[in-house]
């Protein structure tokens, strides 16, 4: 008989209730296995270092989205986890669009399976495909440009590079950081003091 490939998740909840439902929905699958529970952001990195998860659930009311705050720019070391949302209240759309799945308080527990296996499936399904999460040099160069205000044509002007160039350039970096917005960008270079907040202001 072919050994159960067991999902690691990582549960990032700040109720305590929520979270020991979630825990004994996905103990009932043999294939999940929810390696750690936190109430806080306080210490998820050292965690998502340390223990790998393939994916890990978050609730999105952890985060201040009225800064339009970039999830993977506070938690920058996600990297191949898949990235799902614990929804306990309202959450607009654009800052929605930074999961790769979601499920709902109010959601059955079949549907939650149901919900995370296809998260889990859709980065399956790409996994061999290599990807390299490092921004290169210039990568890093055009990030800072774009997070300090500068247009296409301006940033191709100072290094000498076609638009079409930085426009690749910039697809490349939403690929990797998974942030497309210029205001998650500009979040995640503060986040990661690659400008600082004189910069942006």
């Amino acid at each position: 008989m072919a050994e159960t490939v067991r999902h690691r998740i990582l549960l990032i909840e700040p109720s305590a209730i929520v979270a020991r439902g979630i825990r004994e929905i996905l103990s009932r699958y043999p294939e999940f296995e929810v390696i750690d529970t936190l109430p806080d952001l306080g210490h998820c990195t050292e965690r998502l270092t340390l223990l790998s998860p393939d994916a890990v659930l978050v609730d999105p009311c952890l985060f201040d989205y009225q800064k339009r705050t970039s999830v993977r720019g506070v938690i920058p070391c996600l990297h191949e986890a898949v990235l799902v949302a614990v929804l306990t209240g309202l959450i607009d759309d654009e800052a929605l669009r930074q999961y790769d799945g979601s499920v709902h308080l109010y959601d059955e527990p079949a549907q939650i399976v149901r919900k995370l296996r296809k998260a889990i499936e859709s980065r399956d399904e790409h996994a061999g495909i290599p990807e390299n999460y490092e921004l290169s040099d210039r990568e890093n160069e055009i990030l800072v440009a774009v997070a300090r205000g500068m247009t296409n044509k301006e940033i191709a002007d100072r290094y000498n590079i076609s638009i079409h160039t930085v426009i690749s350039h910039r697809k490349n970096i939403a690929r990797k950081t998974g942030i497309k917005s210029v205001s998650g960008l500009t979040v995640y270079a503060l986040l990661n003091n690659m400008i600082d907040q004189g910069d942006v202001e």
